[in-house]
């Protein structure tokens, strides 16, 4: 199961495109055809990945271009559940639990699910040359995201 907040304005982020596309369409690493839910509660879209597999997302988008999720009060304490049972969420390429808040109302992407389904996510992140897509990866690791 593939859940995204969206599609507003990530599709033209084509690292994201291409692994959703690859999902729909059973060209990922299991083989299989995911279905697309999307209820828009973090918590009950996260509670049904961490039931069932699959991944859940709230990329960044156009119009709020570091995510909409707040690192220290969203972000990182779901991260740290999602962890805890065995997964991984990443902002892109970056695990959020790396990140050091910058300040109290920091926006990170988000991105997670189970640890396979998110490290074959990471793969087209880290295949992307967007210089624009690497540099704000850059600037939220060394917490520069502004």
């Amino acid at each position: 199961i593939s859940s995204y907040n969206g599609p507003t304005g990530w599709l033209g982020k084509k690292p994201l495109q291409e692994y959703v596309t690859a999902l729909q369409t059973a060209q990922g690493q299991t083989g299989l055809q995911y279905s697309s839910r999307y209820i828009g509660s973090m918590v009950g879209d996260v509670h049904r990945t961490i039931l069932y597999g699959g991944i859940f997302g709230y990329p960044a988008d156009t119009k709020n271009k570091d995510g909409k999720l707040r690192l220290l009060y969203e972000a990182a304490p779901m991260s740290f559940l999602i962890e805890q049972g065995g997964g991984l969420s990443l902002t892109g390429k970056t695990r959020i639990m790396d990140l050091k808040p910058q300040k109290v109302h920091q926006r990170v992407p988000f991105l997670a699910g189970s640890y396979d389904d998110v490290m074959e996510m990471r793969s087209y992140y880290d295949a992307c040359e967007d210089p624009e897509i690497i540099k704000r990866c850059l600037a939220r690791l060394e917490g520069d995201s502004d």
